[in-house]
């Protein structure tokens, strides 16, 4: 096990009150529940000061996790990329969403900026849509972008898909070029357009209770490494739930909510531990707690799964994204943050996975980075009022 590490940030409460905005990609929930963590340690350096949450992303993310009180306006603010499932992104279907949502982005933004008008809106944080900064723009408020990827560079990515669309990078990205800074994440592409670019550290939820306290409350074995599968709300269904449920070499966590569309427990048994997350936190046990208390988590490339498993000290297994504009970068940043290894997507559906657990298990600790970006990304939106 890696020394743990604390990681020190000087408190200073503030009296700013006007209302900020935050515009959040509805794409997967990595976007949600970083900016979630931003607004907590926001409110605690800025009490009295109000919160707007702008997103496509199902209310619930926010509801469970945010400290104080904050208005929902839904609604789309970007397009993302469409996922055929967990492992598959339909590229032609992303690149026509995204240029009918971005080709009218100036009467967008104008709708948007008497939103924030309404709101009394001082300032609009982005996650990434530039949506955020072309309506900040049109309010005559200052715009601040905080991500680790740009949306001209994931669709450029594509770029045998752009001939129908050659509008659409340039759109983009001169509304990105209007905004005051970008505070960078680690595991970063793009950010080209922006004039002032601030690197800050990783963002991620911590674990709020000790990994043992929470596997004997769940009944979880501890004579044999403990994994948990994490593929979000699209879920790993082709699995073959009868041969990893036979594996005396290892324990699985697999998560379920409403929107998932994952197995069902029918299919699970043996050492195969199905949850339901909303009765998890009904007992105080948030998602973080459960990659705090796996030795591994097995799952996809993505920020917010390396970034949790980084700060919780749990190892992680990944397999291969097809055609998916991240992955180079973040396979490439992956061994510098965490104790990683691949694992073929034959292997994981047959449910081949105690071979790599253990290799992973066996390698040499890493250093720890710094988990600490929430903090430091509030204290510079401070700034920015």
């Amino acid at each position: 096990m890696r020394p743990r590490v604390a990681w020190h940030v000087k408190i200073i409460r503030v009296t700013h009150t006007g209302t900020v905005v935050f515009y959040i990609s509805g794409h997967g929930f990595g976007h949600a529940s970083r900016q979630v963590e931003i607004i907590n340690a926001l409110s605690v350096l800025r009490p009295t000061g109000r919160v707007v949450v702008r997103t496509g992303a199902p209310r619930w993310l926010f509801d469970r996790s945010l400290t104080q009180p904050f208005t929902f306006v839904a609604g789309d603010t970007d397009t993302g990329v469409a996922q055929l499932d967990s492992l598959n992104v339909d590229v032609p279907a992303s690149i026509t969403r995204a240029w009918a949502f971005h080709r009218d982005l100036d009467t967008r933004a104008a709708e948007e900026a008497r939103l924030l008008a309404e709101h009394g809106a001082r300032l609009v944080v982005g996650d990434v849509p530039p949506l955020a900064c072309a309506a900040a723009l049109k309010a005559g408020i200052p715009s601040v972008v905080v991500g680790n990827f740009t949306w001209d560079w994931i669709y450029a990515h594509y770029a045998r898909w752009l001939a129908d669309t050659p509008q659409l990078l340039p759109v983009i990205r001169a509304a990105y070029q209007t905004a005051g800074v970008a505070l960078r994440l680690p595991m970063a592409g793009g950010f080209e357009p922006f004039a002032n670019i601030v690197d800050v550290p990783l963002v991620a939820r911590h674990a709020r209770r000790p990994a043992a306290e929470t596997r004997d409350e769940l009944g979880l074995p501890k004579d044999r490494p403990l994994a948990l599968l994490s593929f979000g709300r699209y879920g790993l269904g082709a699995v073959d739930w009868a041969a990893v449920a036979q594996d005396p070499d290892l324990a699985v966590m697999v998560t379920r909510d409403a929107v998932d569309a994952g197995p069902v427990s029918s299919a699970f048994g043996g050492n195969v531990f199905q949850f339901d997350v909303p009765s998890l936190e009904a007992r105080s046990i948030r998602y973080e707690d459960l990659v705090a208390a796996a030795d591994v988590v097995l799952t996809k490339p993505g920020y917010g799964i390396i970034a949790e498993c980084a700060a919780n000290d749990t190892a992680l297994i990944y397999t291969s994204r097809s055609d998916f504009a991240e992955y180079a970068v973040l396979v490439d940043a992956m061994p510098r943050l965490l104790r990683c290894a691949h694992l073929e997507q034959d292997d994981l559906f047959a449910g081949r996975w105690t071979p790599t657990v253990r290799q992973v298990l066996a390698q040499p600790a890493v250093a720890r980075p710094r988990c600490d970006g929430a903090e430091v990304v509030a204290d510079r939106l401070l700034q920015s009022f």
